[in-house]
């Protein structure tokens, strides 16, 4: 669970659900079963060309013992450090590089002691800008409902309660689900 929770795209993916859900202002809608399988399922189709190499290059010629266990963690941890590289911001590599007082190494020979932590640190930056940028316009509907129920004398009537209907509705004109998953995609 570990290497599926912090070594893949699913990371950032439910994050940003969680994001989305508080930013509807939603605290049981959609259940967090249902985000963690929709996350579950999209690393799972984002991460099958990974895995798929893994297969191929490690999995498969262990069984035909071909290769030792070794070779086989090796060749399986390559895909998956490739995948990771690319979604990591070099400052947060020189940074894990400083902390652990290594010398610069080349991409390829980094150690995973300082490539997962970068990655995870870079796949949280960048989860934070998406959810920073998905509560925007939720928190626009939030100013307005609340500046309309002062400007009628409705102080006491919490705006909450009339932005919620609102933020839905905006969410299912834009066609939310739709949106929010392609950017997800596409944002590896």
């Amino acid at each position: 669970p570990g290497i599926i929770m912090l070594m893949t795209s699913f990371l950032r993916i439910i994050i940003v659900l969680g994001f989305l859900r508080s930013a509807m202002g939603l605290q049981t809608s959609p259940p967090n079963q249902i985000l963690v399988g929709l996350a579950a399922f999209l690393t799972f189709f984002l991460m099958m060309p990974v895995g798929n190499r893994i297969y191929s290059d490690a999995i498969v010629p262990l069984q035909n013992k071909q290769i030792t266990s070794t070779e086989a963690m090796e060749r399986a941890a390559k895909p998956l450090s490739e995948f990771m590289l690319k979604q990591t911001r070099p400052s947060d590599i020189e940074f894990f590089l400083g902390l652990s007082q290594s010398s610069q190494v080349s991409a390829d020979d980094l150690p995973m002691s300082v490539l997962i932590p970068s990655f995870v640190m870079s796949e949280l930056r960048t989860a934070f800008q998406m959810g920073f940028l998905l509560f925007l316009p939720f928190l626009v509907v939030d100013f307005v409902v609340a500046t309309v129920l002062m400007s009628m004398g409705m102080m006491m009537m919490p705006p909450v309660i009339v932005s919620l209907p609102f933020k839905i509705l905006l969410f299912v004109l834009v066609d939310g689900w739709y949106l929010l998953i392609q950017s997800l995609v596409t944002s590896f």
